[in-house]
């Protein structure tokens, strides 16, 4: 089972109620940072991952939660990430919350393990409604029962409301799962694009991209930022390189640092599971 530890060493179990938990939690893997809210600063993360091909069910997430030695500990506050490919998007001024199932209907079929959530957007002033993994969700809201899980596009869609303000035109950020990946276009701060592809190798999510480029008239000279399972110099940014040229990685931004241990990794990996304490 692929293993991510990065701790700094002023970590102290027996100090976590001023610490701050971030968990992300899906059959695809399950991690967790803590923020020591003292100094605003990241001090450990661990993530672990299921062998290639397969995935944690609701025993499995049991059993690495049970076993961890900070999971069960008392924090300041815990925030909650499920990563889904199945979201859709509604304006609130139409948002009716006793509509959430029909509404997702429109879009995506519920299956018999998947439970409904509704998320609140600040930008776009929009409902995220998801279908999560109804054994997985269950067994998080066992060990955190006073949280209310979010889906992913809520960090990442923070994240890029802060980092787009920088930007004059188009937008372009592509978030990749190891199943799934997000594109999301705002073009002067109108969100013109948002859904999410199911990909099972490099040339699928090169053959989307490419096919909404082209049907919204997006130039090769345009920026895209990455984040999620990919780095510098990888199959996928090397594909991307040859239609596109400026590519960057979006880190997480916020009212936080990291510890130098953190300087290991490549933070846009992580991007939704840091990026969640600054969502209220």
């Amino acid at each position: 089972m692929p293993f991510l530890e990065l701790f700094d060493e002023s970590l102290d179990i027996n100090s976590t109620e001023s610490y701050e938990l971030s968990l992300q939690a899906s059959p695809e893997g399950l991690a967790f940072c803590l923020l020591d809210t003292i100094r605003n600063k990241f001090v450990l993360i661990r993530s672990s991952d299921p062998e290639e091909n397969k995935y944690f069910n609701a025993d499995k997430i049991n059993e690495l939660v049970t076993k961890d030695d900070f999971l069960l500990k008392r924090f300041k506050k815990v925030s909650i990430v499920m990563p889904s490919s199945k979201s859709t998007i509604v304006p609130a001024q139409l948002f009716d919350p006793s509509k959430k199932d029909e509404y997702f209907s429109f879009n995506h079929i519920a299956g018999p393990n998947t439970i409904i959530i509704v998320n609140k957007l600040k930008d776009p002033d929009a409902f995220l409604i998801s279908a999560l993994s109804k054994p997985v969700y269950e067994m998080i809201k066992y060990f955190y029962p006073s949280v209310q899980p979010c889906h992913h596009l809520v960090p990442l869609f923070d994240q890029i409301s802060h980092n787009r303000k920088s930007v004059n035109g188009n937008y372009i950020h592509i978030h990749i799962e190891k199943e799934f990946f997000n594109l999301v276009i705002f073009n002067h701060n109108l969100l013109k694009f948002c859904n999410s592809f199911n990909h099972r190798n490099i040339n699928d999510i090169l053959y989307y991209v490419l096919n909404v480029f082209k049907n919204l008239n997006i130039k090769q000279e345009e920026t895209i930022y990455f984040s999620g399972l990919t780095e510098k110099y990888d199959d996928l940014s090397s594909a991307f390189s040859i239609y596109i040229r400026n590519i960057k990685f979006a880190g997480p931004a916020g009212n936080f640092t990291f510890s130098y241990v953190f300087n290991e990794m490549e933070r846009h990996r992580f991007i939704n599971l840091f990026s969640i304490v600054s969502c209220e």
